[in-house]
């Protein structure tokens, strides 16, 4: 039984609740996911699963050993799952499915971990949040980050000054969501809220807390 597995992010959505009410979801594509290797502690050291995203054009077609010999040509990414040596009741080239992750079900709270869209080079007022100079005529201030010598001797500037620079792909780690929906057929879990990372970038989805 899996605590963590990647998935693909698809898109924001809205579903409808028991009560009728609007929840704003994100869909998140857990499917064409197969186990590449099993350690165990008594071999390796410590307990965990590797598990591999297939890549675009062999998705949809049954497993093949040959992957498990060339795994960068098949698998898109490859990542490991810390499981507990009672948990592992899988075999090597087993596709990742809902009977695998029985630790994922509806209501359930989980932690998603993705890296941040890129937002290129930015100035102080995007990236940290300055208020800026006045914006009327005559102003030559504006966006600008003013002065960086902080009072220091021969205007030292400080190590870890707010400036600007390159913004976002950064790891984010986004805990308390709760599942809302899980499409067994499709493969797909629907998670309360926004998550980190742009569309079909990859995310990891833990169980909480573990």
């Amino acid at each position: 039984m899996l605590n963590g597995v990647l998935g693909k992010k698809i898109g924001m959505t809205q579903v409808f609740d028991a009560q009728g009410t609007v929840v704003p979801v994100t869909v998140v594509d857990v499917s064409n996911q197969f186990v590449t290797q099993i350690k165990t502690s008594e071999k390796d050291g410590y307990a965990s699963l590797q598990v591999g995203l297939l890549r675009k054009r062999y998705q949809g077609k049954p497993f093949s050993e040959i992957w498990l010999k060339a795994k960068k040509n098949y698998f898109a990414h490859i990542k490991e799952v810390p499981v507990s040596d009672a948990a592992i009741d899988c075999t090597l080239g087993q596709a990742v499915t809902f009977d695998l992750l029985s630790s994922f079900q509806e209501g359930n709270k989980v932690t998603v971990v993705g890296t941040s869209r890129g937002l290129g080079f930015q100035g102080v007022v995007k990236r940290w949040g300055f208020a800026g100079g006045p914006k009327s005529h005559g102003s030559k201030f504006h966006r600008k980050p003013g002065s960086s010598g902080n009072m220091r001797r021969q205007g030292e500037v400080l190590k870890g000054k707010k400036f600007p620079g390159h913004m976002g792909v950064d790891r984010v780690t986004v805990e308390g969501l709760k599942v809302i929906r899980i499409d067994k057929e499709n493969g797909c879990l629907f998670i309360k809220g926004a998550i980190p990372g742009k569309k079909d970038s990859l995310v990891l989805i833990k169980t909480q807390g573990k």
